[in-house]
């Protein structure tokens, strides 16, 4: 049986704020559902977050017209506070986290595994997005 080579995609943002922060904004659903979007078109409905190994965690994304939607989620596999978290799509796919942190700025970087749908450049537009609207919700608040 041969295996399929697992493409990691890379993207990661510098925040200016302490890793406190930026923990309590990336985990905390009340904050989730205010930055989980890859446009101005989308937006995070619903989110749960059982931040724990072993735990799980959903978010509910739709298009605002209501054209489309999907729930994320999965199921931790390691969580290291203000450091690291490491868990497991509903399709199988891992996905690691990193926290960096250099004084009131904090470096997150995102490793995830490739899906096989849609481009690889077009999926790392989208989670590079999010990202990107982490870092604007988490400095304007």
């Amino acid at each position: 049986m041969a295996t399929q080579e697992v493409t990691v995609i890379t993207v990661a943002t510098t925040v200016n704020a302490p890793v406190s922060k930026i923990w309590e904004y990336w985990t905390t659903p009340a904050h989730i559902i205010k930055w989980n979007t890859a446009s101005e078109d989308w937006h995070t409905t619903k989110a749960e977050n059982d931040l724990r190994k072993g735990g799980s965690f959903s978010a509910r994304m739709e298009a605002k017209d209501g054209s489309f939607g999907f729930d994320f989620g999965g199921v931790y596999d390691e969580v290291i506070p203000n450091k690291y978290i490491e868990y497991t799509l509903g399709d199988g796919r891992k996905v690691k986290v990193n926290f960096e942190t250099n004084g009131n700025q904090t470096t997150i970087t995102e490793d995830f595994d490739a899906e096989t749908q849609n481009p690889v450049e077009m999926q790392k537009g989208g989670w590079q997005a999010i990202m990107d609207s982490f870092k604007k919700y988490t400095e304007n608040n």
